[in-house]
């Protein structure tokens, strides 16, 4: 227990007195250390929590000066004052300035008697704070044993029983999704809605460090758990004396290896899953009952899935891991296995394999069509290539697969993941090119347009003229106008730039100079869909 003034002064062997009422709230102040100064101004050399002793050699008698040294001394965070009295010494009792300046500051002064040397308050005082200490680390081992012994127990949630049961403080684990694992009793099962953003705070840092935050005048802290990977999250709810918070690491450890024992104990059915995802590939015409029997089989029942493409580095060539690595394979194919892990958790079903090939390790998965399949890779693929297919009919994830791909080396370039749609293969070979080029361009085969008097109309009506597939009165309809003005329009546009509709080679030049125009966005028909490319190429 901590040492309080009340404490001091219930001992006969000090022989400590108060020099005036002192309210209860002051004397439950806490005594951290004992002191002696006869300085004038002391407080400045004070930490905060001691109890001051002098014996008033260079004290000040006037009132006005009294109030100035009992004032320095409570700034400087003394919690109490006490004047040694006796013969030969300044101060046969507590002058009565000093007592008026102590009791006016709200700062309590005691006096030491004659027969009780300083050093003897000083030894009391810190033979408390030692007996604290040791009372603490008792507190702190009894608990660690008894986490200890529970860690022997079957899963998590003995362990965070005990440590509720310990130290009082509400306990749960969350995977690195933020999802519920287990807690330390029913009260703490579901969290706090102020918890979530503190939970995917310290989720989104990974093993980097924790957080803390109050929410409702109650303490919460995030500590990320895990070996080399983030492989949970803890939720101390309440605050922890000092007992507890020397146990906190060794509750973290306990949990860790936890998490990890689970993370291996898992492993079997990520191989089959991933078994089951090769299966599902290695059939180049499966049945749509067949690839949706596989997919509800982990329960995956999205109607539509996409194929998820990562490089991950690493590999050796042609091995599809769903397998355990060799001993030869280096540790970037084990970081692709460990992040193929992190992205089956992260994936309903997961349906998520490992393959070896140049220049490194590849991730394939299948999600499905609901799923924000960006946050995820940017949550546990960051940085790292990966191509999204099309959504498709689980019996096409194949082919979805393989336009992932496709679209590595473009999110290479790119610097981040690369999603195919339907009609914007344009759009993804424009990114990657330079900007002022593309426009210099434009600008080169639709310049003369430019300069007409009704440009603008002349490049619209191309523009759509061009993205219905040259359909005259679809393009009539789309403007609202007939299509003998639109053929007038063509016809101007055409002997501006001096070139033909169709040629080939010239149409395709309008087209991709008028889709660089609009910034490679995909464009729609009149009737809602997708643009085509221009015909004859």
């Amino acid at each position: 227990m901590p040492l309080h003034l009340s404490d001091l002064l219930a001992r006969p062997d000090l022989g400590l007195s108060a020099s005036y009422d002192v309210p209860p709230r002051l004397l439950a102040r806490t005594i951290e250390a004992a002191t002696v100064s006869d300085l004038p101004a002391p407080g400045k050399w004070l930490q905060g929590g001691e109890l001051l002793m002098t014996i008033g050699l260079l004290l000040p008698e006037e009132p006005a000066a009294c109030r100035a040294y009992v004032r320095d001394v409570a700034e400087g965070g003394a919690a109490c004052l006490a004047l040694g009295l006796g013969q030969g010494l300044p101060y046969q009792e507590a002058p009565e300035p000093l007592v008026t300046a102590a009791e006016e500051a709200g700062l309590p002064l005691l006096t030491v008697p004659d027969e009780v040397p300083f050093i003897a308050v000083t030894k009391a005082v810190f033979d408390a704070r030692a007996e604290e200490q040791r009372a603490l680390l008792q507190r702190a081992f009894a608990t660690q044993r008894r986490l200890t012994a529970a860690a022997t127990g079957d899963g998590l949630r003995p362990m965070l029983a005990e440590w509720t049961a310990a130290t009082g403080v509400g306990a749960a684990v969350f995977d690195p999704l933020g999802r519920l694992l287990s807690a330390g009793e029913p009260a703490h099962r579901a969290p706090l809605a102020q918890a979530q953003d503190l939970i995917e705070r310290v989720a989104a840092r990974g093993l980097r460090g924790s957080a803390s935050s109050t929410a409702a005048g109650q303490q919460l802290e995030v500590q990320p758990l895990g070996a080399r990977r983030l492989r949970g999250l803890l939720l101390l709810t309440g605050r922890p004396d000092d007992a507890a918070r020397s146990v906190v690491p060794g509750l973290v450890s306990l949990l860790s290896l936890e998490l990890e024992r689970r993370h291996l104990r898992d492993e079997p059915e990520r191989r089959r899953r991933s078994a089951l995802l090769s299966e599902l590939l290695a059939d180049e015409d499966p049945t749509a009952e067949r690839a949706r029997d596989i997919l509800r089989s982990v329960g995956l029942t999205a109607e539509r899935v996409r194929g998820v493409v990562v490089a991950a580095g690493g590999g050796t060539g042609g091995r599809t891991a769903s397998a355990a690595p060799d001993a030869g394979a280096g540790a970037a194919d084990g970081a692709a296995q460990e992040m193929a892990a992190d992205l089956a958790l992260a994936m309903p079903g997961g349906l998520v394999r490992v393959v070896d090939g140049a220049p490194g390790a590849v991730i394939e998965a299948v999600a499905g069509e609901d799923l924000d399949i960006r946050d995820v890779l940017a949550r546990f693929a960051p940085r790292c290539p990966a191509g999204i297919g099309p959504a498709s009919a689980p019996e096409a994830v194949r082919v979805s697969l393989r336009q992932a791909t496709g679209l590595l080396a473009v999110s290479r370039s790119s610097g981040e993941p690369a999603e195919a749609r339907q009609s914007q293969a344009s759009r993804l070979l424009l990114d990657l090119g330079d900007r002022r080029t593309l426009h210099g361009y434009a600008d080169t085969v639709l310049g003369p347009l430019d300069l007409a008097d009704n440009g603008e109309e002349l490049i619209a009506t191309l523009t759509a003229w061009l993205e219905t597939g040259g359909a005259w009165d679809a393009t009539s309809r789309r403007l609202g106008v007939h299509r003998h003005t639109v053929r007038n329009r063509l016809d101007k546009a055409m002997d501006l730039t001096g070139r033909r509709l169709d040629d080939p080679d010239d149409r395709f030049d309008l087209w991709l100079a008028t889709r660089i125009r609009r910034g490679g966005a995909s464009a729609t028909g009149a009737d809602g869909r997708p643009a085509a490319p221009p015909p004859g190429r």
